[in-house]
């Protein structure tokens, strides 16, 4: 019986089948790498584009921003707008007021009593005057107690006089009462200074 040597053979086919093991092992190596760098590039893809859509968002913050300090700045100013009209409305509503006020003033005013200054500074008013008597000075705050326009009298001085035919001098205080709807405090038509007389002349 013939004997055959398979030893080449087998030494053959292992080596073929190494050199398979080999190339495979290679094409894997080089598959994943391939993805790894294909997974890095789409990383960095999505990096750079979510950076861009970052930067986008803070330019379109920054813009907001700024329209929002304008729009701030525009309120303030529309704030301000309306406090002007309405002080000019209240102005305007107050114009005739220092007409009532006078008119106010010489109906008080009773006889015998005669004003020498009258100086007003916002809502407060400071009379000066002399009277035939200190009745008289008392009828004339009872008078402003009683008026549409005047209120809170109170005398600051008042003095004996003799020999000018006038019983008294005095200094009166009273406040304007504001119709224009806004504080009585506010000045209503500026300081102001007056000589009334009531009675004839001195």
């Amino acid at each position: 019986m013939p004997r055959i040597n398979l030893l080449p053979w087998r030494e053959a086919e292992r080596r073929e089948r190494k050199l398979h093991f080999t190339i495979a092992l290679g094409g894997a190596t080089v598959a994943a790498v391939a993805l790894t760098f294909i997974a890095y590039l789409t990383m960095d893809s999505m990096v750079s584009a979510q950076q861009r859509r970052n930067d986008l968002l803070r330019g379109e913050i920054k813009v907001l921003d700024k329209e929002i300090e304008e729009i701030n700045s525009l309120e303030s100013d529309k704030q301000r707008f309306i406090a002007r009209m309405e002080i000019i409305e209240k102005l305007q509503r107050s114009r005739p007021e220092i007409v009532h006020l006078f008119d106010t003033i010489v109906k008080t005013l009773p006889e015998g009593v005669y004003l020498t200054s009258i100086k007003q500074t916002g809502a407060h008013i400071k009379f000066e005057g002399v009277a035939q008597s200190s009745t008289r000075v008392s009828t004339f705050m009872r008078n402003i107690d009683s008026s549409e326009w005047l209120k809170n009298p109170a005398l600051e001085v008042v003095e004996s006089k003799k020999g000018d035919g006038f019983g008294s001098s005095f200094v009166l205080d009273a406040d304007q009462v504001s119709h224009a709807g806004g504080d009585d405090d506010a000045p209503a038509a500026g300081p102001m200074r007056r000589v009334a007389r009531r009675g004839g002349t001195p």
